[in-house]
């Protein structure tokens, strides 16, 4: 096959190829429910390259995540209801009327203004003007990302701390209550506030939440297979040792240098062939 691999126009053209009823039977039998696994997780695997500084694998993980977008317009396309031009066409659109102060004749001084103007835009927009900020939040959305984007959300509008302290001490606040909480669900209620509260104070500190959370998942994991590895080493059970060797142990891990993390390969690619 000759063809042009950095043309956009190939691109299109191998999905319409396997899509087609004589393409890849995998891709062909695809719908927009099937993919959407494939979505989060392309999804995903982009943030573990960011979060990694890893280029090769951003610009590999980008590709996979455009693939996605493409089989979504490929279905869509085969219906009647768009195709990949009309995808670009929207988000064309949306970019310039969402911002006059580049296309257009209005100013915005800092990133700050930028914001509010994006949001009065998005509010004003056809089927936009009514109803909370808060609404049209994605479904599957993980909590812990929910909680930060509907505060930044309402921040955008004023609804926010003054400084970090009043956030920091909301955060003391809610501990208390947490520590008062009685019944089961008073304190299921105050620990989702407890959370709640930190997430703001990610939002302050510009600190992602998730991947925050991610990478201390990740050295805890990999800090605790290595004291797992070092009892086996010495010939000890985890179990036997007193809560001073456990730590004296998890001290020694602490100083040992994180080991890449093992990515795994395309999913997808596996099922195809």
């Amino acid at each position: 096959m000759e063809e042009n691999l950095a043309s956009f126009t190939t691109f299109r053209s191998l999905l319409a190829t396997l899509c087609a009823p004589d393409g890849c039977p995998w891709d062909r039998v695809q719908t927009h429910e099937s993919l959407k696994p494939y979505l989060i997780e392309e999804a995903y695997e982009t943030l573990r390259a960011i979060e990694e500084g890893d280029a090769g694998r951003l610009c590999d993980e980008l590709g996979d995540l455009l693939l996605q977008i493409g089989l979504h317009s490929q279905i869509a396309q085969k219906v009647g209801e768009f195709d990949l031009a009309d995808v670009l066409r929207h988000i064309n659109e949306k970019l310039i009327r969402r911002h006059p102060h580049v296309f257009g004749s209005s100013k915005a001084v800092d990133a700050q203004e930028v914001s509010l103007n994006w949001e009065e835009l998005k509010r004003g927009e056809e089927g936009r003007n009514q109803g909370s900020l808060l609404d049209n939040m994605p479904a599957n959305i993980p909590a812990l990302a929910c909680s930060q984007i509907i505060q930044q959300r309402a921040a955008r509008v004023g609804f926010d701390w003054k400084e970090i302290e009043g956030v920091l001490d909301k955060v003391r606040e809610e501990m208390e209550e947490l520590k008062q909480a009685k019944t089961h669900q008073q304190k299921v209620h105050e620990f989702g506030d407890l959370i709640f509260a930190l997430a703001n104070v990610a939002r302050w500190l510009d600190v992602d939440l998730e991947g925050a959370l991610r990478q201390t998942n990740e050295r805890f994991r990999h800090r605790f297979a290595f004291v797992e590895e070092l009892s086996r080493k010495r010939g000890i059970s985890l179990h036997d040792l007193s809560a001073e060797d456990l730590d004296a142990l998890w001290e020694e891990a602490k100083r040992e240098p994180l080991a890449p993390r093992n990515i795994e390969g395309d999913k997808r690619d596996e099922i195809c062939q």
